[in-house]
C-alpha cells in the first residue's frame, strides 16, 4: 500500500510539485480513508457510464494541473440530478485552463469538518481538527495536536472545538458518528507520519460526517520543492 501511495506521490512531484485530486482520492483511499464513490472521467460518454452506474445526485469537480483552487476558476459544480444538467456542466469543464477531465463524485450530506496537517521544520508532522467547508477561513475554530494522534486525543480535539455541539446533536439533529471521525483521525496522522518526508502539507476539506460515515469529500496535497 505504502509502495503504491510513494508512487503517486513522485509521479505527481516529478509532474505538478502538487497531487491532483483523483490520485490525491487515490492515496486516502489506499490508506483507508472514507471518499465518496468517485471516477475520473474524460469524455461525455464517461461521465454518462459513470451516472447510470452511481445515480444522481453528483458533484463534478475540474481535473487539471493548471489549477489548483477549483473553486476560484468555476471548477465546481454540486448537486447535479440531470442528464442534462451533467453534460452542460461537462462542456463548461472543458473550456477551463488545462482541462483533462472531471472528476465525478456521489453527493454526501452532513457536518463539514476540515482535517489538516502539515510537516513543521521543527517539530515534525502536525494534525489539525476544525469547522470547515467555506467557513473554515471566517470562523477559525481550528485545534492542532502533534502526530500520531490516538483516540483520547481525538477526543480533547473535538472538546476544544468552540462549535463541537454541533458534532453532538444540536436542537435536534443527530449527532455525528464520532467512532468515524476517530478512525479517520488516527488513519490520517498515521499516513502523515509515515510520509512526512515526502509532503508538505494536507488539507482535507471537507470532511464531511453524519451519523454513519465521515467522508473526506475533497482532499489537497502539496509536495516539498524538488531539489535540483
Amino acid at each position: 500500500m505504502l509502495r503504491n501511495i510513494r508512487e503517486i506521490l513522485s509521479l505527481s512531484a516529478s509532474q505538478y510539485g502538487w497531487v491532483m485530486e483523483p490520485d490525491a482520492k487515490d492515496i486516502l483511499r489506499l490508506a483507508g480513508i472514507d471518499v465518496p464513490l468517485y471516477r475520473w472521467v474524460k469524455t461525455p460518454d464517461e461521465a454518462l457510464e459513470f451516472a447510470r452506474t452511481q445515480g444522481y445526485p453528483l458533484a463534478m469537480k475540474i481535473v487539471s494541473p493548471q489549477v489548483l483552487h477549483k473553486s476560484d476558476v468555476g471548477g465546481v459544480i454540486v448537486g447535479i440530478n440531470t442528464q442534462e444538467a451533467l453534460l452542460a456542466g461537462f462542456e463548461k469543464m472543458t473550456h477551463l485552463t488545462g482541462f483533462t477531465g472531471v472528476l465525478l463524485e456521489e453527493m454526501c450530506q452532513g457536518i463539514e469538518l476540515i482535517v489538516g496537517a502539515k510537516i513543521d521544520f521543527q517539530f515534525g508532522p502536525v494534525c489539525m481538527l476544525g469547522i470547515g467547508g467555506v467557513s473554515v477561513e471566517i470562523y477559525q475554530d481550528t485545534v492542532i495536536r502533534m502526530a500520531p494522534v490516538e483516540k483520547k486525543d481525538v477526543e480533547s480535539m473535538v472538546a476544544h472545538l468552540k462549535a463541537h455541539s454541533l458534532l453532538q446533536g444540536f436542537r435536534g439533529t443527530k449527532p455525528i458518528n464520532m467512532a468515524a471521525l476517530s478512525q479517520l483521525l488516527i488513519t490520517f496522522s498515521s499516513l502523515v507520519t509515515e510520509l512526512s518526508d515526502a509532503i508538505e502539507s494536507i488539507d482535507l476539506n471537507p470532511v464531511i460526517c453524519n451519523e454513519e460515515r465521515c467522508v473526506a469529500a475533497d482532499a489537497r496535497i502539496i509536495l516539498p520543492p524538488t531539489r535540483s
